[in-house]
């Protein structure tokens, strides 16, 4: 059986800050990861990084655009120190070698971005989460620390009221390992996969989300599901928000650039929430192209700027739409892509387990609330990512050893087996299938209590289905089916949450729109929801939202 201090599962950006933070602090540091390093979600972020760094620019302007973006459900003392941290996080990766890009005197180039007041969002042409990644692990391999590559996370060992570590499954050995840690780090990224019709990779399953949430940790605000306004119409592919920020505008069947009607003064540069609703409500309403999708136009932008600036744009279009976006409109649709709430923490990355830390999108601080502005969720990942780590090297330098035995290792496998054991049973990829769907037609853009009623039916109904799941494949090694059982599970956990959650608030509220309740309701709703695990489901609970300057008001672009 294996032993570290720090335990780090998932690398991308959230994960690789924690484990170098870790490292630096002289713990002995591990990361666990389904995926090589740089294949993480973080390198699919395009737009860019947000900082306060200019002279005409404020780290209060940044503080204030974030609250209203989370429509004042955000904790502003959490916020206030995150954007305070933003200019020294984008300095430190620069000196770590990032390639931004920059203005013709030198300085870093910036670019306006959605529900912000200025254009701080700082960018690596539309590269910026993979120029971040690639430069976070260079540095990150000068250090001395353990990498368990392909490997799943199936338990997080939580006895005697702290972590005592984790249980995961190697896929190249067919194995399932302890490694016993008095901290560990969930970095896992997004569910964004719960979803048909997302921007998130397939490796996005909300794996270290749900087993938290198994082990007793309380998830945070989970019914806040952001949708990315543009995304290729077929395929789901992420169209950068600073396609917008460069001048790129929408346009509807008729030719009207529609963003006028729903934010007269910011336009296409509203916050996401708001354009989704409103290329969702064009299309909806019949103003849509045939087959209901909306253009976002670059073309008038000229060939040089949308070349160098927009590349991996170019790249996608032409590749997986055969369009040039050069001289041709891009058919774009609203896609699932972020999700605001995660496993509950503050400022430190702790949870109320202890010994259990999470950062990036895993976690919920919660500095977005409601909804998240872009370039916020890649700083996000460093500022708190950098915290998680030193605060759980702090409790692993004090904690007693840990008590992680043979039992809790089989007892994590034993589910499996009885899966592998099965001659019939149900298909984890047509239970995956079904989720993706109801959750597309029930819990999307638009919500009202029937559909949310008749979709946690639907998936209640799914979780009783996977207890009967069975896997075909009778290998260990690279068994796919079994991976595949296992982030079902998790997914359909988490699918729960999410729609107990959107039921239960009864307001409109950022990225949660509910028909019958178009209304903020600050009274009654100016609260986090808090997710217990229990036998019958999830149990809600709520906290209070931390303000510091800036009180509720209507929040209008």
């Amino acid at each position: 059986m294996r032993t570290h201090e720090v335990v780090v599962v998932g690398a991308g950006l959230a994960g690789q800050r924690a484990a170098l933070a870790a490292v630096q602090a002289g713990r002995d540091v591990a990361i666990v990861s389904k995926l090589h390093p740089l294949r993480s979600h973080s390198g699919a972020a395009q737009g860019g990084i947000n900082a306060a760094v200019g002279k005409e620019d404020s780290v209060d302007t940044h503080i204030y655009d974030t609250v209203k973006g989370s429509d004042y459900l955000g904790d502003q003392d959490a916020i206030e120190f995150f954007c305070r941290e933003a200019g020294p996080t984008v300095v430190e990766m620069e000196h770590f070698g990032t390639i931004f890009s920059r203005s013709p005197d030198g300085s870093l180039a910036r670019r306006p971005f959605g529900g912000a007041g200025f254009p701080r969002t700082i960018y690596a042409a539309d590269r910026t989460g993979l120029a971040l990644l690639q430069a976070l692990w260079e540095r990150l391999g000068t250090a001395r620390f353990t990498l368990y590559q392909e490997w799943d996370l199936a338990r997080i060992i939580v006895t005697g009221g702290r972590v005592q570590g984790i249980v995961a499954f190697d896929r190249k050995s067919g194995t399932f390992e302890g490694i016993r840690a008095k901290s560990v780090v969930i970095a896992t990224g997004p569910a964004g996969r719960i979803y048909g019709r997302t921007t998130n990779a397939h490796s996005c399953t909300g794996d270290g989300v749900a087993l938290a949430y198994e082990a007793g940790a309380q998830l945070k605000d989970m019914e806040f599901v952001q949708f990315h306004p543009t995304a290729l119409l077929e395929s789901g592919i992420l169209i950068t928000e600073g396609a917008r920020g460069e001048g790129g505008i929408l346009k509807n069947a008729a030719g009207d650039r529609f963003m006028s009607k729903y934010a007269p003064h910011v336009l296409e540069l509203a916050s996401r929430d708001v354009v989704s609703r409103a290329i969702w409500t064009e299309v909806q309403e019949g103003r849509g192209f045939p087959g209901g999708y909306v253009h976002l136009e670059l073309m008038h932008l000229g060939r040089e700027k949308i070349e160098s600036r927009l590349q991996e744009i170019c790249d996608f279009c032409r590749r997986f739409a055969g369009i040039d976006p050069v001289v041709e409109p891009i058919p774009v649709l609203p896609a699932q892509h972020y999700m605001m709430g995660g496993i509950g923490t503050n400022i430190r990355g702790e949870t109320n387990i202890p010994g259990l830390y999470a950062a990036g999108e895993a976690a919920c601080v919660s500095i977005h609330g409601a909804n998240r502005l872009g370039g916020n969720s890649l700083l996000e990942t460093l500022v708190f990512g950098k915290q998680a780590g030193e605060w759980a090297a702090a409790h692993a330098e004090k904690a007693p050893a840990s008590v992680l035995t043979e039992a809790q290792i089989e007892s994590a496998r034993a589910p499996i087996d009885a899966w592998s054991r099965r001659t019939e049973g149900e298909d984890p990829q047509a239970l995956r299938t079904e989720m993706q769907a109801t959750m597309d037609r029930y819990v999307g853009i638009y919500r009202n209590e029937a559909d949310l009623l008749e979709g946690l039916r639907r998936i209640r109904a799914l979780r009783a289905r996977f207890e009967n799941v069975r896997i075909v494949d009778q290998s260990r090694i690279y068994n796919l089916n079994m991976t595949d059982a296992l982030e079902t599970g998790h997914m359909l956990e988490l699918a729960e949450v999410i729609v107990v959650g959107a039921f239960t608030r009864t307001e409109s509220r950022g990225a949660h729109s509910r028909v019958d309740y178009p209304k903020r309701d600050d009274a009654q709703w100016m609260k986090h929801t808090l997710a217990t695990r229990t036998p019958q489901g999830p149990a809600l609970s709520y906290a209070p939202v931390s303000y510091t300057r800036w009180e509720p008001k209507e929040r209008v672009y």
